[in-house]
């Protein structure tokens, strides 16, 4: 436990962070009781409740939360900044190398061209000169306009170049849910095969690799109804429009997707969303991992 003293005071004075280490597998209210027996269960409950508590830098709030050996368990003790949020994206992480988002559907991660609206982009660079003038913002990796969920941005221009380089080795997870037109023979499955981008500016899928990249989707159904199939999607290789062309080559394109075949638009959207990212963190080597809800519109397809 680290505590800090004013210097010349007599009197201890409340550390404004505490750090601990999970030692063995626990739940967090039974861990931060055993740790600190002086607090009533009720206090215990409010600082978790007022999101003063993060397992891994990720806040916490529920009150059976699983730690495991090794995690690092942060206590705030003065009062916490709610989460930023500005219209188009929620900042999930950030620290000085990188920039963990969850943009909504409508946004343009960066812009094109010489269009002059918001974009993720736009906005987190302002969000970051609100520290410094000189700070910058470096993209990573690309969503569709119409595709929300996780994404991450680096700070600098080394730690950009760090994650693209390493992209495979360093980017453990990357799940997307789609929900796609009709039913499917399988409930899973994967496919590969190699994309390559026309002039027009659309991906189109083949079997030779001379003319096109590698591409290798896994797909799971997890719920269903006579219309529509929603999809967990786990990328292997990242390539442009992957998951919507692997899509229409298996027959069942995403709802909403009218450049890949879509001929149903329910919910007036592009019903693919960037749920989860994991990856090594480029300064530390820790591991971190991001999990975004699944959007309202796509479970109201499933509601009975």
């Amino acid at each position: 436990m680290q505590q800090h003293r004013k210097s010349g005071s007599k009197k201890r004075d409340t550390p404004k962070q505490t750090t601990l280490q999970v030692s063995e597998p626990i739940e967090i209210m039974n861990f931060l009781q055993l740790r600190f027996p002086d607090k009533s269960r009720t206090t215990i409950k409010s600082i978790l409740t007022h999101r003063q508590v993060s397992v891994d830098h990720k806040i916490v709030t529920s009150h059976d939360h699983s730690l495991l050996p090794g995690q690092l368990v942060v206590i705030n003790w003065g009062k916490v900044p709610e989460e930023i949020y500005y219209p188009g994206l929620k900042i999930l992480f950030e620290d000085e190398y990188l920039i963990v988002i969850d943009k909504e559907a409508g946004l343009l991660s960066i812009s094109t061209n010489k269009e002059t609206e918001k974009t993720a982009y736009s906005i987190l660079s302002d969000h970051v000169k609100r520290d410094g003038h000189r700070n910058k913002i470096f993209v990573v990796h690309r969503l569709d306009r119409e595709t929300s969920g996780v994404m991450l941005f680096a700070k600098s221009k080394e730690v950009q170049q760090k994650l693209q380089e390493r992209w495979s080795e360093t980017i453990m997870e990357r799940t997307y849910i789609a929900v796609t037109e009709g039913l499917f023979d399988k409930d899973e499955g994967t496919i590969t095969n190699f994309l390559y981008e026309s002039k027009a500016l659309k991906m189109y899928s083949g079997s030779d690799p001379k003319i096109g990249q590698k591409a290798v989707t896994h797909y799971r159904v997890i719920m269903k109804n006579e219309n529509y199939s929603m999809l967990e999607v786990n990328l292997e290789t990242g390539r442009k429009n992957q998951i919507r062309v692997h899509m229409q080559d298996l027959g069942h394109s995403i709802i909403g997707d009218k450049k890949y075949g879509s001929i149903q638009n329910p919910i007036k959207r592009i019903g693919l969303h960037a749920r989860i990212i994991s990856f090594i963190h480029p300064g530390n080597g820790e591991a971190l991992r991001f999990e975004t809800e699944i959007p309202p519109k796509f479970l109201k397809l499933f509601a009975k």
